[in-house]
């Protein structure tokens, strides 16, 4: 990696043997059988082939979180999961971190693994499902959640999961999949997110918790494209807030490119986002870091950013952000 820019990526996942063995028993992890056999192998492997595929995209640093899940593992599973991965990143000689997988439907026991994991584990934040079960973050209930985020300055990413509601079936036009992959991975999940942040600022959460750090992927899952008109509106007709909606947006929620690799949607995200909150990431295994390597290498051509702006991108964030180095 010497003469290549290095990166760190933020949304990179695996699934540890015991949250294997619980979410196939109750199917919260039953479709992980559909996923072709690369990928499931992939997810459950922290050493050789991650770290080769790391190599081949210039992955300098993962980030790696556990998941995807349908909802949330009970803390005795969350703890195994979470020392499962804290032992793989203490013998990864720097090349893996952790974010904690932590059980929402617990705030408690979810609050009390957080600072566990990163206080005894040092990991650097945590990645929950974008909801839990149909139930938005916005409800107080998850509050302690994000309070103890703030207390210990970690960011938590909120990662698309199945819609709240049921996942629809073709109308007859259209096979199911189709159905599901409109619900789901090319539309209705990043939506979802992209409404779950609004729903954040409206319940007032960030004048409670001004100094909460929200990372949410795939460039901003489509907020930035709607954000001028949504902040027209919300300064005109909604509830006023200490911490207005485009604060939040420029202080709190970091945005990171996971999933996404094209110049145009970057483009957009970089007229609206402070270049300080655009952080690299990939969403390995379920896109390439190779992908990841050439979308980088685009946008270094496309001259949409300084030379100082991709080491930004690349790795100078994450370092701001998370604590973590990239080896240079």
């Amino acid at each position: 990696m010497a003469n290549t820019r290095p990166l760190i990526a933020l949304e990179e996942h695996f699934i540890s043997e015991a949250a294997r063995a619980w979410g196939i028993d109750n199917d919260s992890l039953g479709f992980i059988k559909r996923f072709p056999p690369p990928i499931a192998s992939k997810l459950s492997d922290l050493n050789d082939i991650r770290l080769q595929d790391m190599e081949a995209g210039a992955v300098s640093l993962q980030v790696v979180s556990h998941g995807p899940t349908n909802g949330s593992a009970p803390i005795d599973i969350c703890r195994q999961a979470n020392d499962e991965l804290h032992k793989a990143v203490q013998t990864s000689e720097g090349r893996l971190a952790g974010f904690a997988m932590i059980p929402m439907n617990e705030p408690a026991a979810a609050a009390e693994e957080l600072e566990r994991c990163v206080e005894t584990l040092g990991f650097v934040g945590t990645l929950v499902n974008n909801h839990e079960k149909g139930r938005f973050y916005d409800d107080a209930f998850f509050w302690p959640v994000l309070a103890q985020c703030q207390v210990l300055d970690v960011p938590i990413y909120l990662h698309p999961t199945v819609p709240g509601s049921s996942v629809a079936k073709g109308s007859g036009n259209y096979p199911d999949i189709v159905a599901q992959g409109l619900d789901t991975y090319c539309w209705g999940w990043h939506s979802e997110t992209g409404l779950h942040i609004l729903r954040l600022f409206a319940s007032g959460l960030f004048d409670e918790y001004p100094r909460l750090k929200i990372i949410i992927g795939h460039m901003g899952e489509m907020l930035p494209f709607m954000l001028d008109r949504i902040i027209r509106f919300a300064r005109k007709q909604w509830p006023e807030r200490q911490r207005d909606l485009q604060t939040v947006w420029d202080e709190n929620i970091h945005i990171t490119t996971a999933g996404m690799f094209s110049v145009a949607p970057m483009a957009c995200l970089l007229r609206v986002c402070k270049i300080e909150h655009i952080l690299y990431s990939v969403d390995y295994p379920f896109a390439s870091n190779e992908e990841g390597k050439e979308f980088m290498h685009e946008l270094s051509l496309s001259g949409l950013c300084s030379e100082e702006e991709m080491d930004m991108v690349a790795f100078g964030n994450a370092e701001a952000l998370l604590g973590v180095r990239a080896l240079r």
